[in-house]
């Protein structure tokens, strides 16, 4: 079998135009794979230097292979399942700044680059103190970017039309906001000047992003299959689901540059990114949250046997379309049809999701991605949502522990929140239990127990429970 590169297989050339610090398989599965879809359908031309982020990383297996590799996407698309295999050819090198600083720096001397693109996790957008101009390269990722905008600055002489577009693709709420004022921090620290300042302020744009795909990674358990089908040795193939979405908070004059809308890609380029973060955490991470206890506790284990339970899967679609989904400002059917995609990933046939892997740190995902929702739906409707508060019975009930059947129930969380929950099981009394739960104000920063009939009805579904089991518990509510 062929190992592969540029010698072995041939694969398109383009200008090198975009900047990536990060090489992981999300980049290159969501990232990279949208850019190649941009050259290939709306002539975009473009090619990807990658710039690792970290001393150690993956540069020089990327390098080995020409920066090819290929992609696996699956997953149900109209209810049709999908399994297609692409090589990607957009990535042009990669570059270690820790080794190769002088390469990374010249970086910023390509007339023809425009864009920066990033996702160095969400620990990566921090200010540091300690990172000096002079360091080779800066330890964080604000710090580097810092100094190859400062070098494209004196190199071409603050020229207006020689800045950045700058998408961070790191999964915090308003990323491009947080960078940019990590590097208006080193810009002061370094004494970096005004008219610095002013450049970066008035050539250079960084615009929030929002990014949604799967991307389980290295498919160890299919690998054979796939390199058999594409005949090539290929230690970069990433699998990811078939969907995907990118969120741009960004003017519509900035997709002339980035023409991914003519590629038929889900790239939306819009006025505020929050609508969308809010849709994202409400309709896909709240119903995982509640979903999770309630089909565990039922003898279920993955989200898509939940999805597709004759009981638990009326209850999700309770949860998301009667409850969540009227919480959410923008329009119903623009709702309603991402609900849809997100039933279609949840019962993807590809991925196994354990529902154990998402109860880790259940409480604060509830407050996060449920409580918001619970308290909406009641103000617009007068009434508790009974999934979310079910819901919530479920989680309390899951950190009882104990065993279900052989599995014994660990659950994960604050060892404060652990302990509350063992001191109020111990007590065995269904309104302790439900007052205490909502009075810890060191998990809400409230007491829950002010929110209307809430606690009598958390204590009736944890008493039910108790007496009938949850698959009877769940019918109560359908």
């Amino acid at each position: 079998m062929k190992t592969l590169n540029r010698n072995t297989i041939k694969a398109n050339r383009y200008p090198e135009r975009i900047i990536q610090f990060g090489e992981g398989n999300f980049l290159r599965a969501f990232v990279d794979w949208i850019i190649y879809n941009m050259n290939q359908k709306a002539k975009f031309n473009s090619s990807v230097v990658v710039v690792q982020p970290l001393e150690k990383g993956m540069i020089n297996v990327l390098n080995e292979q020409d920066g090819l590799y290929h992609v696996n996407l699956q997953g149900l698309q109209n209810g049709k399942a999908v399994d297609n295999i692409q090589l990607i050819d957009v990535i042009s090198r990669g570059i270690n700044p820790y080794t190769q600083y002088n390469e990374y720096i010249k970086l910023a001397e390509n007339p023809e680059t425009r864009f920066i693109i990033s996702n160095t996790t969400e620990a990566g957008i921090t200010f540091d103190p300690q990172c000096k101009l002079e360091d080779i390269p800066a330890k964080s990722y604000p710090g580097k970017l810092t100094q190859l905008l400062y070098h494209r600055f004196k190199t071409f002489n603050g020229a207006p039309d020689k800045g950045f577009i700058i998408f961070p693709c790191e999964l915090i709420f308003n990323n491009g906001h947080e960078l940019k004022k990590c590097i208006e921090q080193y810009i002061e620290h370094w004494n970096l000047g005004h008219e610095f300042k002013k450049w970066f302020d008035t050539a250079c744009s960084i615009y929030c992003t929002l990014v949604d795909r799967i991307v389980p990674g290295y498919p160890k358990d299919s690998i054979n299959e796939i390199l058999e089908h594409i005949q090539l040795e290929d230690k970069l193939v990433v699998k990811g689901e078939i969907f995907h979405l990118w969120v741009i908070e960004a003017p519509q004059s900035v997709s002339k540059e980035f023409p991914a809308d003519k590629a038929g890609l889900n790239v939306l380029f819009v006025p505020s990114e929050k609508p969308y973060h809010d849709r994202k955490v409400t309709l896909l991470n709240g119903p995982h949250t509640v979903l999770s206890p309630i089909g565990y506790l039922s003898g279920l284990n993955t989200v898509k046997e939940c999805c597709e339970s004759p009981v638990i899967g009326r209850y999700v679609k309770k949860v998301m379309y009667d409850e969540l989904l009227q919480t959410l400002d923008l329009p119903q059917e623009e709702l309603i049809q991402f609900a849809d995609a997100v039933m279609e990933r949840f019962r993807n046939p590809f991925v196994k999701h354990f529902v154990t892997s998402i109860m880790l740190n259940s409480f604060p995902k509830f407050k996060t991605r449920d409580l918001p929702g619970l308290k909406k739906y009641l103000e617009r409707k007068g009434e508790l949502p009974s999934g979310l508060v079910l819901g919530l019975a479920g989680i309390i009930v899951y950190y009882k522990g104990g065993k279900r059947g052989n599995d014994e129930i660990i659950p994960n969380d604050d060892p404060a929140i652990i302990e509350l929950l063992s001191k109020l099981w111990a007590e065995n009394n269904m309104e302790n239990l439900a007052k205490g739960v909502l009075g810890a104000t060191f998990i809400w920063e409230e007491d829950l127990n002010l929110i209307p009939g809430l606690s009598k009805k958390l204590c009736g579904y944890l008493q039910m429970i108790q007496d009938k089991g949850m698959e009877e518990t769940v019918k109560s509510i359908l």
